[in-house]
């Protein structure tokens, strides 16, 4: 099946191969089944936390399993798990993809994940469907830096899309460093970012929303 334009991005991510992928609230699993397909891991793990999803996933990829473009069996594994007391495996080189919740939700998933394998190094890429800033201030919390960044516009709808690591050089800022504005998506994105947070801020400011008018009245930092 083609995948969404978001779901697309985060796919055309993952250029080098990994020993396992983890995709988190995997739903109908269609991300992992292309990284599975491509050859991306070792083996990719398919998690989310409703039986009947993962009862219907762990079916299809039972039917269907074609070798990978290498031309080998393809190893997938299904849990029905909480990905926030998930224990991922013994090695070095790992990533766990989170994309299609909230992002509180997103916050607490990894805050589990990040306690429980606190001794592990392993990328993350997360592309949460809104509360964005509050995610990014976690994360930065959190000491995760940034391999990549981007706003993709996905059926009437933008999301942030974050490729982090421990290891990466550059800093995770709380509003992003992948605005251009001068591309409609960019700016659309952006006035619809600060209306948000002027409806929050009618009763009390929220700092979200100075942060994001800099960016617009300094489009030359954008």
């Amino acid at each position: 099946m083609k995948l969404s334009p978001r779901l697309n991005a985060i796919n055309q991510l993952v250029t080098q191969p990994y020993t396992h992928i983890w995709d988190c609230c995997c739903d109908h699993g269609f991300l992992g089944a292309h990284l599975l397909l491509q050859g991306m891991a070792e083996t990719v793990h398919f998690v989310d936390s409703v039986s009947s999803i993962c009862q219907q996933l762990e079916n299809k990829l039972t039917r269907f399993s074609p070798p990978t473009q290498n031309n080998t069996s393809p190893h997938w594994q299904v849990h029905c798990a909480d990905v926030a007391s998930l224990k991922l495996a013994q090695s070095a080189r790992q990533l766990v993809i989170i994309a299609g919740v909230g992002g509180e939700l997103s916050i607490k998933l990894l805050t589990g994940l990040l306690e429980h394998n606190a001794q592990l190094d392993f990328d993350i890429i997360v592309c949460p469907v809104h509360e964005q800033f509050q995610l990014r201030q976690f994360l930065i919390t959190r000491n995760l830096k940034l391999i990549s960044e981007q706003i993709i516009e996905d059926n009437q709808r933008y999301y942030e899309l974050l490729y982090l690591s421990r290891h990466a050089k550059q800093a995770l800022t709380s509003t992003g460093e992948m605005w251009n504005l001068r591309l409609d998506a960019h700016q659309r994105y952006l006035d619809k970012t600060i209306q948000h947070y002027q409806q929050r801020s009618r009763s009390r400011p929220h700092p979200a929303l100075s942060a994001y008018l800099k960016i617009q009245q300094n489009p030359g930092i954008a």
